[in-house]
Parts: structure tokens; sequence; C-alpha cells
């Protein structure tokens, strides 16, 4: 691998993810500026874009070489629902980081944990990356969960992280190394652990 110019479209059961374009603006601004999205990613409180800076933003993904944007798609609707995002990339150590922002019309039916495996496996098989690395707010048990479930191992707790409703929340640091997605392709289950304060 020797950089992001590739931008995949990838297909899975019930999710596409797909290079997303200046197009997906308007959708994305739904995404972003939903309340439980904005809490869940430690966004609530922030201004929000501007409709031209967000089809600036969208309309540059292709071009990007140090990142891959895509699009999470509902196959049963056609519907972009969210998005998924390797960034951070660190070349020489083969590494990157991950984020996830799902929107109200795509939460609670596994269409995330699908779209996390699908872009792990592209991250690992196709790209050769040795490490994939996230942070997680510890306010959100259910991306825990879809994490742990996918293969992501918690490394450490950054403690009171973010400043939420006069609450100080930790965040969660997590992370999947290649030898580990070799073993078990992103399904793991384990069991609850501790050591996170959530008010």
């Amino acid at each position: 691998m020797t950089d992001f110019s590739h931008k995949p479209t990838l297909t899975g059961d019930r999710v596409v993810l797909r290079p997303l374009t200046a197009a997906d603006a308007e959708t994305m601004a739904e995404v972003i500026d939903d309340p439980e999205t904005a809490r869940l990613t430690g966004s609530a409180g922030h201004p929000p874009l501007s409709a031209e800076r967000l089809r600036a933003w969208y309309g540059s993904r292709a071009e990007q070489t140090d990142r891959l944007d895509l699009g999470l798609v509902d196959r049963a609707s056609g519907e972009l629902v969210g998005e998924l995002v390797l960034h951070e990339w660190d070349g020489p150590n083969r590494s990157c980081g991950f984020r996830i922002a799902v929107g109200p019309r795509g939460r609670d039916r596994g269409l995330g944990t699908e779209a996390v495996r699908l872009l792990l496996g592209y991250a690992f098989e196709r790209l050769g990356l040795h490490r994939v690395h996230l942070e997680v707010y510890a306010f959100n048990p259910r991306a825990l969960r879809v994490y742990e479930r996918v293969g992501f191992v918690r490394e450490e707790v950054a403690r009171e992280a973010l400043l939420h409703d006069g609450a100080w929340i930790d965040a969660v640091r997590m992370a999947v190394l290649a030898p580990e997605w070799d073993r078990h392709r992103g399904r793991v289950e384990r069991g609850p652990s501790t050591g996170i304060h959530t008010p």
C-alpha cells in the first residue's frame, strides 16, 4: 500500500460502503446535526457547519490520499445513513485511526456492525494495515459492544476527556491488529469489562 488514493465500493449483505461526494452534503448534515449523533461523537454544542463548507468537504474526499471516507448506504432502501473513515494514517507503521457516524435512520439494525467489519476487512486484507485504532466515549455502551464484537481490544482509558452537560466522561481507546483480524475476521464475543467512568 502506498496511500488511500483508491476509493473502493464495498458491498455486504445489508450495506454498501461507497465514496462520498458533494451531493451527499445535505444528507450528511442531517446525520451530523442529529442530537444523538452529536452527543455520542462528542461534538454536541459545536456550531453547525455551513452548507457550503459541507459541500466543499464531501466534494474533496475523492482527492485525499491520506484518508478514506466512505458513505454507509442501507442496501434495502438505497439511503445514505452515515459514514466511516480511516484517517490519521501513519504510513511507516501501517497504522490508522477509525471513526464512524450513523444517523437515526441507520441505527439499531446491525448496519453499523456489518459496515465496520467490511471496512476492517478492506483495511487489513487489501491495504495491508497492521493496526487500526479508535476512541469512543464511555457513555456509548452500544458502540463499545459493537467494537469489541468486531475485534477491537480496549487498550487504555483517557480519564475525564470530555465535558458533557456538566459531567466528565472517559474516552476508551481501542485497537485491532492484523494478526488478531487474521484469527477472528471480525467475529469475537467478549464479556463486559470495567474501569471506565460514565455518569
